[in-house]
């Protein structure tokens, strides 16, 4: 069987262009796949197209569309899912046109399908007191409590995402007076996030007692399951969920939902509150962009009130004369 103009610039896509010459992260990579996967599942489910008969001809604006609204009603997806699909495919058929620049205008169609706009979700996120409580939950008698209480510390201290967090490997913790965490995030780009001392302390004492301190176990990941392997999101997810439950029963605090990537809404927003630069804000967090690390400004209503009372004095006089005394407007009135 002849492979079809599809099948040659997906292997190439995804063999060469991502890894090589885009150096985009493994999880893109899994995320870009899995569209296609549902893409290739559509086509033959829905269009009655085999795989192996896709070609690129078939894959116009019009059946991109009805693939798009395929996953919103019959798999139920979100906006935000179906953006990400379309940003996949996006960035699939701009590497197809620098292939097959006499297919661009065919391309360009696609690429023209607009994004869905989607409501503006609140930032969810803990107040200090919370992620305290949060904290004092995991068992420190226990060899698993102080792992878990190692673990979440760093995740809410560094502002780590979820992947970053599990991608860590031991010699990723770098001990001393300024402790500090160097964090692999979205692209590969790398930073160091300082670490408060009191978290390196708890990690610190969780490397020694595992002994992850010996030379050959500098490159073992820094957290691991009872098999010790590396942990999964599933993993931290289902760690955090168990002390949030302990943590509700004490307090109407923390919410029914606890995610792990409220951890790191909350230590931006903490570090909004205390006056922190939104400039260094995103160079902690990893963001590309300011306008990404704005809408910790925006979602917090705490940090408006007091921007607006530190730029406005008080202009109207509280001690005003009771408008009731006024005869003349009084008079004024009954006449209306």
């Amino acid at each position: 069987m002849t492979p079809t103009d599809f099948s040659k610039h997906l292997t190439d896509f995804f063999s060469n262009y991502l890894p090589l010459q885009k150096n985009v992260s493994k999880n893109t990579i899994k995320a870009y796949r899995d569209t296609f996967k549902l893409l290739l599942y559509f086509c033959e489910s829905e269009e009655k197209i085999k795989p192996e008969k896709l070609s690129m001809h078939h894959l116009s604006s019009d059946l991109i569309e009805r693939f798009l609204l395929w996953l919103e009603t019959e798999r139920n997806c979100s906006v935000s899912t179906r953006n990400l699909r379309l940003a996949a495919l996006h960035a699939f058929f701009r590497y197809a046109q620098s292939e097959s620049p006499e297919s661009l205008f065919h391309y360009q169609k696609v690429i023209a399908i607009p994004v869905k706009k989607k409501k503006q979700s609140i930032v969810e996120h803990l107040s200090p007191e919370a992620v305290r409580l949060l904290l004092e939950q995991p068992d420190r008698t226990t060899t698993q409590g102080r792992r878990d209480l190692a673990l979440l510390s760093l995740l809410y201290d560094s502002g780590a995402r979820v992947q970053e967090l599990i991608d860590l490997s031991v010699s990723d913790f770098v001990a001393g007076s300024n402790p500090i965490l160097i964090l692999t995030g979205k692209g590969n780009k790398i930073r160091r996030v300082p670490i408060m001392n009191n978290t390196a302390v708890l990690v610190q004492k969780y490397i020694s007692e595992n002994k992850l301190d010996l030379p050959h176990k500098c490159n073992y990941p820094l957290f691991t399951n009872k098999q010790h392997s590396k942990l999964t999101k599933e993993g931290v997810a289902y760690i955090l969920n168990k002390y949030a439950v302990m943590a509700r029963e004490k307090t109407d605090k923390i919410p029914v939902k606890v995610k792990c990537h409220m951890l790191r809404h909350s230590k931006a927003v903490h570090l909004l509150q205390a006056g922190v630069n939104l400039i260094y804000i995103r160079d902690f967090l990893g963001h590309s962009d300011i306008k990404t690390t704005e809408i910790y400004a925006r979602a917090d209503s705490e940090l408006k009130r007091k921007a607006l009372e530190n730029a406005y004095p008080d202009l109207v006089d509280t001690n005003l004369p009771d408008w009731n005394e006024n005869t003349d407007l009084m008079n004024w009135l009954s006449k209306l």
